[in-house]
C-alpha cells in the first residue's frame, strides 16, 4: 500500500501548544483485508484478487514570482476518483458493462464484528474496456482500471461512511 499526502500551501506558522487544547489519544481499531468487501450494485463481486482506489482533489499551483518566495495560490480543478480492480473471470458480467460503457455502484467496505464499518461508495462508475491475457492453466484475470464520475443529478461521486463509538472529532 502506497500512504502518501502531498500538500499545498501557502505558508506555514509554528505553534507552541496545540490549537485543539490537550490532545488525548483514541484508540485505534484497525480493519483488516479478511474483513473486507467489494460490490456491483449493492451485490458482491466474485473473484476479485486485488483493488486499489486512489483520489486527488488536484489542486493547481500559482507559481508566480512573489519576492517573499511564496506561491499565489491554488486554483480547485476536477477532482478525481480511480482505482483498478483485478479479477479472475468467473462471469462476464464487468467485460459486458465495460464494453457497453454502462455505469454501476461500486463499493468498498470493511465491517468489525464489534460494529465499527467503513464504507466508500462510487455510486456512478465507469470501466474502460480491458486487455484480457491468458497466461496458464490458472485461470483468466482481468485488470479493469475505474474512474468514478458525479452522478447525473449532480449529487457527489463518492460517499463515505464511518460507523463507529465516537460521539464527534
Amino acid at each position: 500500500m502506497d500512504d502518501a499526502l502531498e500538500i499545498v500551501a501557502q505558508d506555514e506558522t509554528l505553534a507552541s501548544a496545540s490549537a485543539a487544547g490537550v490532545v488525548s489519544p483514541l484508540a485505534l481499531t484497525r480493519f483488516g483485508l479478511v474483513n473486507g468487501a467489494i460490490t456491483r450494485n449493492r451485490a458482491n463481486i466474485g473473484n476479485v484478487v486485488s483493488a486499489e482506489i486512489t483520489y486527488a482533489n488536484t489542486l493547481d499551483r500559482i507559481e508566480t514570482i512573489r519576492a517573499d518566495g511564496k506561491i499565489e495560490g491554488a486554483d480547485p480543478s476536477l477532482a478525481a476518483l480511480t482505482g483498478k480492480i483485478d479479477v479472475r473471470f468467473a462471469d462476464t458480467t464487468l467485460l459486458t458493462q465495460a464494453i457497453n460503457g454502462e455505469a454501476f455502484g461500486l463499493a468498498f467496505s470493511y465491517a468489525l464484528p464489534s460494529g465499527e464499518s467503513l464504507t466508500l461508495e462510487a455510486p456512478r462508475v465507469f470501466l474502460p474496456r480491458p486487455r484480457g491475457e491468458i497466461q496458464g492453466p490458472q485461470g483468466v484475470q482481468v485488470s479493469f482500471d475505474w474512474q468514478a464520475s458525479r452522478q447525473s443529478n449532480g449529487e457527489a461521486m463518492a460517499i463515505i461512511t464511518l460507523v463507529n463509538d465516537v460521539q464527534s472529532y
